[in-house]
This record gives structure tokens, C-alpha cells and sequence, in this order.
């Protein structure tokens, strides 16, 4: 990120947006938002940057990707007003976000490969009645059983949205069909990871827009993708910011 230097370390703010792709207003803007330093200013009341703005605007650039822009805004602010601790707590959520993601990911990786080696359940047979139904359905009872839970938590999770049986015509009775039974298996492998309800939904709703499982896997190479690059972004912007704490301490009175 090059810079044109004026008088010696004094820059304009001219002078940091081109070499950021950034307007003059923006860098103003920064200035404001306490992103930046606050600036010195000319006898006529020009703003006059240093190699500190500098070093602050790359600092915040290499935070965005891998923070948001809330976050590493945030971030600069604190330690713009000395609160360092407060700059480490915020770059620690952020961890702990990511990290959170990363248990995420690997839960429904999980859930979906057992769900790809578990034989569905097979029709039932039980004593509900079975008009109407197709082969593979199965009714709240036998599933139940199955999958080792009580038939009240299949209703809960439908009440979520996590399963939606329909009813059969004649009886009334919930009728689950293979999609229903996938979708109980995958809520019951996330619910025994410690998955929330409303974690799950989404979820599901991925599972049932993709048709199945199977389709899930670009989706999940993305995902391992999307975290890896906040990863790595988060480690370039520690350099960046590491460099601008060492450059602003022997500014401090």
C-alpha cells in the first residue's frame, strides 16, 4: 500500500486514500469514527496525517475481513482511546465466534454422515392405522422408538418446524414419510451435540431446499472454505494491528 509522502512524514488525505482505493471523505470519515488517530491540523485548519494514520488504516483494513466492519471499527476505536484490553476482549469474541462455527460445521458433518449410514426405519406395522399411507411411512409412535426419544419431543420439534408430517385424511394421525424421518434423524444428532432448537431450523431448511443430503457436500466444502479465509484473515490482521501498537507506543505521553 504505497503513499506519497509530503513534507517528510506529513501526509494528506489525498495521500492515504489512493494507495487504499478509498475517498478522501472516507478517510475523513475514519478520523470520526475514531478508526484513525486524530489528526493534526495546518495553520489554515488542513488535516495532516503521519505514518501512524497510516500504519491505523492498514491496521483497520486487514481487520474487516476476518472481524466485519463493526467489530474492527470497534477494535481501532478501543485502542485509539488506550482501552487495550477492551481491543483484546473484542478480537478474543471474535475467536470464540469463529471457534463456535468451526463445532458447528464439524456437528453437521457429523450428523450427516451418520444419517447416510443408518438404514431409514422400516415401514410400520404397528397397531395405528395405516390407510393412506405409502411405503416407508411410519407414524409418532414407532419413530419414537427408533430413535430412542419420547413421541412428546417429536411434536416439540415439529412445533419448531424441524418436521412436518402430514396427517393422515381418514384418522388424523401424523404420518412421517422418508424426508420426515431424515429430517428426525438430523435434529436428533444435533440435539444430542447440544444444538438449540433454533440453531437447528436453518439447518434443516438447507437440507429440505437441497433436496437431501447429498447436495450438501459443495455446500459444506464452501463453508470449510468461508472459515478457513476468516482464519487466515484474522491472523493478517493481528500482524497489521500488532504493527500499528508498536509504531503508536512511543507516541504516548
Amino acid at each position: 500500500m504505497g503513499r506519497n509522502p509530503q513534507s517528510g512524514d506529513r501526509l494528506r488525505p489525498v495521500d492515504l486514500a489512493r494507495g487504499s482505493g478509498l475517498s478522501t471523505q472516507a478517510i475523513r470519515n475514519y478520523e470520526e469514527a475514531g478508526i484513525l488517530p486524530v489528526a493534526g491540523r495546518t495553520p489554515h485548519g488542513y488535516r495532516v496525517y503521519t505514518s501512524l494514520h497510516d500504519r491505523a488504516l492498514r491496521a483497520f483494513l486487514a481487520l474487516v475481513p476476518g472481524h466485519g466492519h463493526q467489530t474492527a471499527t470497534s477494535i481501532m476505536r478501543a485502542v485509539n482511546q488506550d482501552a487495550i484490553d477492551e481491543a483484546f476482549r473484542l478480537i478474543d469474541d471474535s475467536h470464540a465466534q469463529l471457534l463456535d462455527d468451526r463445532r458447528t460445521l464439524h456437528a453437521v458433518e457429523n450428523a450427516l454422515r451418520e444419517l447416510a449410514t443408518t438404514a431409514a426405519p422400516e415401514p410400520d406395522t404397528g397397531s395405528e392405522p395405516t390407510a393412506g399411507s405409502r411405503s416407508g411411512d411410519t407414524f409418532i409412535g414407532p419413530l419414537a422408538v427408533k430413535l430412542g426419544i419420547r413421541p412428546a419431543t417429536l411434536r416439540k420439534w415439529e412445533r419448531a418446524g424441524l418436521v412436518r408430517p402430514r396427517r393422515d385424511p381418514r384418522t388424523g394421525y401424523r404420518v412421517y414419510d422418508a424426508a420426515d424421518v431424515r429430517d428426525a434423524r438430523l435434529a436428533h444428532q444435533l440435539r444430542r451435540g447440544g444444538y438449540l432448537l433454533e440453531q437447528i431450523a436453518p439447518l434443516i431448511a438447507q437440507v429440505r431446499a437441497a433436496g437431501g443430503v447429498e447436495p450438501l457436500e459443495t455446500a459444506l466444502r464452501d463453508w470449510h472454505g468461508r472459515l478457513s479465509a476468516r482464519g487466515r484473515a484474522m491472523l493478517a490482521g493481528a500482524a497489521e494491528l500488532e504493527a500499528y501498537l508498536r509504531e503508536r507506543v512511543p507516541t504516548k505521553t
